[in-house]
């Protein structure tokens, strides 16, 4: 069932999703060299506990942490720990999500660990811009299939993968709602936007072979080749007047 949210919904949204912004900026700015992705998580839970949110990832499924950090070939859902130690020329991608007000935040960046190579940051600033694309698609009588077209056209135009095997998806009172969001698609297909729409939009692209593999862990996911990946993702509504990235822009209701 996909669920429309009301102005003032929206606006509890828009705190979350800020909260989850603050969040990773935190653990963005203390992520160097010599520094583990545990340090990285602890950090990121005393921000948010101490603006009145609960990690949202913390239990999941049974997940243990309040991020994902996934360093280099790991595309999502790596687990924090003391033994993952960040080098110079990694790129980590740090996924976060906060509930606050009975509503919840998502959102993801992929940062340099030091100065990193030419490739690496070309797939880093392709998958940025493969979110702005899709971001720009969520307008009222738009589709879902014109999302993933946008992203699979940018990244594949790039010369890069992308992601089949994990999506972007609706959310809400719920981390995940309806529907789930592929990045990749044909133009025009799939359900037609309304406001009230809010989705979670994050492009998962890889250097070289879009094949996953999950780790014994049963979590971390990894590239089949052992390639790079990145992920960046916004919590994006749909408005009469075109996308609101919540918690990053600010709108009068």
């Amino acid at each position: 069932m996909i669920v429309l949210k009301s102005p003032a919904e929206l606006e509890t949204m828009h705190r979350a999703n800020a909260l989850v912004h603050g969040a990773l900026a935190v653990a963005a700015e203390a992520a160097a060299p010599g520094v583990s992705t545990l340090e990285l998580d602890r950090l990121a839970e005393d921000y948010i506990r101490s603006h009145g949110g609960v990690p949202a990832f913390k239990g999941y499924r049974g997940f243990p942490a309040t991020l994902c950090t996934s360093p280099n070939d790991v595309i999502v859902h790596g687990i924090p720990s003391r033994d993952v130690v960040l080098a110079e020329g990694d790129i980590l991608s740090i996924d976060c999500g906060v509930v606050l007000d009975g509503f919840y935040g998502d959102a993801a960046i992929t940062v340099p660990i030091g100065a990193i190579s030419d490739t690496a940051r070309r797939l880093t600033e392709t998958t940025r811009r493969c979110l702005e694309e899709a971001v720009a698609q969520l307008r009222p009588g738009n589709h879902l299939g014109d999302v993933g077209a946008a992203v699979q056209r940018y990244a594949e135009g790039a010369g890069f993968g992308v992601v089949r095997d994990f999506v972007g998806h609706g959310i809400g009172k719920a981390l995940h709602e309806e529907p789930q969001v592929p990045n990749y698609g044909e133009p025009g297909q799939g359900l037609a936007f309304k406001p009230g729409l809010v989705l979670a939009i994050e492009p998962m692209i890889t250097e070289g072979s879009w094949g996953v593999r999950v780790d014994r862990d049963g979590w971390t996911a990894r590239t089949e080749d052992g390639k790079l990946a990145a992920h960046f993702e916004y919590s994006v509504a749909v408005t009469p007047d075109g996308p609101w990235i919540l918690g990053v822009e600010s709108r009068s209701s």
